[in-house]
């Protein structure tokens, strides 16, 4: 009978520490997902986000290009009096043009690095989460199973 005993308390150990090692995982697995989807959520905010800048400059640009062709309708009708004029704001006009596209083309460069960099944060926060989850899980193993 001190065998069956032994053998039924031997059992009954085995099996609250599989319940035990189950539950830390589950926990384990519960907080990463957590994490995994605040890290999605930021993800997603920052798309939004940066496709909001990216589209703001693409506005600026059109309204831009709305009031050029609208002064030059009237250079045109100016230009056949005097030509030469007409080439020096077509000049100018093409400098402006092309100084206003390297800034606008600086300005997304600049909203995509904030953008990266903000994704980086919150990949670093995740990836600390659930390396901090992890480590958790094995001080609670080896309390479980006395390593």
């Amino acid at each position: 009978m001190s065998d069956q005993k032994k053998t039924e308390e031997m059992f009954g150990q085995l099996t609250g520490k599989m319940v035990e090692t189950m539950t830390v995982w589950a926990d384990a697995n519960q907080r990463v997902f957590h994490e995994l989807v605040e890290l999605s959520t930021a993800t997603a905010k920052e798309g939004v986000k940066l496709c909001g800048e990216l589209q703001q400059g693409a506005i600026e640009t059109l309204r831009s290009s709305q009031s050029a062709a609208v002064r030059w309708q009237g250079a045109w009708s100016d230009g056949a009096k005097d030509p030469a004029q007409l080439y020096q704001k077509a000049l100018l006009s093409g400098v402006d043009t092309v100084e206003k596209a390297v800034k606008l083309m600086e300005g997304q460069a600049q909203a995509i690095t904030r953008s990266a960099e903000r994704l980086q944060t919150s990949a670093e926060q995740a990836g600390k989460g659930i390396q901090e989850t992890y480590a958790a899980v094995v001080e609670k193993m080896k309390g479980v199973y006395q390593i």
